[in-house]
């Protein structure tokens, strides 16, 4: 962590649109399209697994051996990209990374991760930032529910705050939020802007992004899918409809409610539902200092000859290996 990144305003964007469901070329390609279109952005946010998808039909093929589970899990890992190192222009998200060069914006993207040895999959946030690389990899801890019949769980290593244009950026997903342990980890790394993405922002998500900012001192963009049915292979609607449950209604699967939390935790702009679009605002990161006058919970409202946390933030490989870089 390098020093304190100055105050100011900066510009923040959130693509609440649709990935293109277990599809990965044409997903990169959408991706790409909104950097593009938000190149005067510091920041450009993606919600959770947008690349390639959600995998919602889970919740309801959760049975053993279940024939469409496994016919659907083996498309989502198909369709999944492996990452290279931290400095690989050209790796499964070469394009994404010259668009973030293109538009000389850090960009935080939600993508189910492929392990590099193939059989495994990760729910993963990268961080790439303005010169294309890849400042910063987090795997979810511990996935939710049945989620773990899709994913690896995930380290340490990605619980971390990197600096960026728009200033030091941090983020977890989905119910990584209620973990405490996890939000100090990132609390003590010195976030001013911390990206929280979603699937859906239900009533509790909300909750849990305006208590964070409050937690924090620091601004929370949340990044949840905007998703219809037509989105989604044909054949999976059904399926992926039951997974959803009561957050359908309609043809629309996932209603975003993309938003973004001030330091004091009121919201700069409340939750935006029922369109596909890219949420622009304007943040003042001298607010996150004038936030701590209060409550500085990893600093002077801290007792750490009290309460001590460790962090280990080495990165897991189950092959044993200890070049990995990211």
């Amino acid at each position: 962590m390098t020093n304190v990144v100055q105050g100011g305003r900066r510009t923040i964007a959130i693509v609440q649109r649709p990935p293109a469901v277990l599809n990965l070329a044409e997903s990169i390609d959408r991706a790409v399209s909104a950097i593009d279109e938000a190149a005067n952005a510091d920041l450009i946010v993606f919600p959770e697994t947008w690349l390639t998808g959600y995998p919602a039909w889970v919740f309801g093929m959760a049975g053993w051996g279940d024939p469409e589970g496994k016919h659907w899990y083996g498309r989502l890992l198909r369709e999944s990209p492996v990452l290279g190192a931290a400095d690989d222009l050209n790796d499964a998200l070469g394009p994404i990374r010259h668009a973030a060069r293109r538009a000389s914006s850090a960009v935080v993207l939600g993508l189910n991760e492929r392990s590099r040895n193939g059989g495994t999959l990760y729910n993963s946030l990268a961080t790439i930032d303005p010169e294309g690389r890849l400042a910063n990899l987090h795997r979810k801890l511990v996935p939710t529910h049945t989620e773990r019949i899709v994913w690896g769980a995930g380290d340490g290593a990605g619980l971390r705050s990197v600096d960026t244009p728009a200033g030091r950026v941090g983020g977890l997903i989905c119910w990584e939020h209620w973990m405490p342990l996890a939000r100090h980890a990132l609390h003590e790394q010195g976030e001013q802007i911390h990206v929280a993405v979603w699937p859906d922002m239900t009533d509790t998500h909300e909750v849990a992004a305006r208590s964070y900012a409050l937690e924090g001192g620091c601004f929370v963009v949340s990044a949840a899918l905007y998703l219809t049915s037509a989105d989604l292979p044909s054949e999976l609607v059904d399926a992926y409809r039951k997974g959803v449950g009561p957050h359908s209604e309609g043809d629309v699967l996932f209603d975003g409610g993309s938003s973004i939390a001030s330091p004091d935790g009121t919201w700069l702009v409340e939750p935006v539902r029922g369109r596909a679009e890219i949420i622009k605002a304007e943040i003042d990161l001298d607010l996150v200092d004038e936030a701590h006058t209060d409550l500085d919970v990893a600093g002077h409202y801290s007792r750490p000859d009290v309460l001590r946390l460790h962090v280990d933030r080495s990165r897991f490989d189950p092959r044993g290996d200890t070049d990995d870089d990211r």
